[in-house]
């Protein structure tokens, strides 16, 4: 990170703290890129996701067990954005300079105590830009990766900050019949990737 960029990401989240709405994602950066995923800069989380939002590099992650049943977590209540919903295993923002393998193994160790001895054949699978806005709170305009493993040890520890709740579920049968999961409310970049994978 350069310092200019360390200056922009700063001040930033000075003026985030300066409203009663403070989040502490006005402390961190993400990638901006281009359609092609190529870098251009970094900017502040906070305002990648608000307002009409700036595209930005993104990942989502998908376990599956060995008998092609995937691993759903329930986003924490605290998240600012889609709180509560369902999404794939994990998904999160890689940090400039870090590969969306090595995110996915760093964010499967942080929300859910996974680490890369319990899975196998992690890789990226797709890539999809996608943009939705999240009521009247915020938006992601993303360039989504999407990584894929096989969980052979499915010893799990979340962390609940990050994480409310976990379900294993046939991924063909969620794809093919919503209406038997309508309880769930599914993120939008997940639905996508589940979409694609099927399409």
């Amino acid at each position: 990170m350069s310092t200019d960029d360390v200056a922009a990401v700063d001040e930033a989240a000075d003026e985030a703290g300066s409203t009663d709405e403070y989040h502490e994602n006005a402390e961190q950066a993400v990638v901006a890129v281009d359609a092609g995923d190529n870098e251009e800069e970094l900017i502040n989380r906070l305002e990648a996701h608000t307002g009409e939002g700036r595209r930005h590099r993104a990942f989502t992650s998908l376990l599956f067990d060995q008998e092609d049943n995937i691993l759903l977590a329930q986003r924490s209540p605290q998240k600012r954005l889609w709180d509560t919903y369902w999404d794939g295993t994990v998904a999160s923002h890689p940090i400039q300079g870090q590969s969306q393998v090595e995110a996915t193994r760093e964010r499967l160790e942080e929300e859910l105590g996974v680490t890369p001895e319990q899975y196998d054949n992690l890789r990226v699978t797709d890539r999809f830009e996608y943009k939705r806005y999240y009521h009247d709170e915020g938006v992601e305009h993303e360039v989504c990766a999407v990584l894929k493993a096989t969980l052979l040890d499915r010893t799990l520890d979340p962390d609940p900050e990050e994480v409310a709740g976990l379900m294993w579920v046939p991924y063909e049968r969620l794809h093919e019949n919503p209406r038997w999961y309508r309880q769930l409310r599914l993120c939008p970049w997940f639905k996508i990737a589940m979409r694609r994978d099927f399409e």
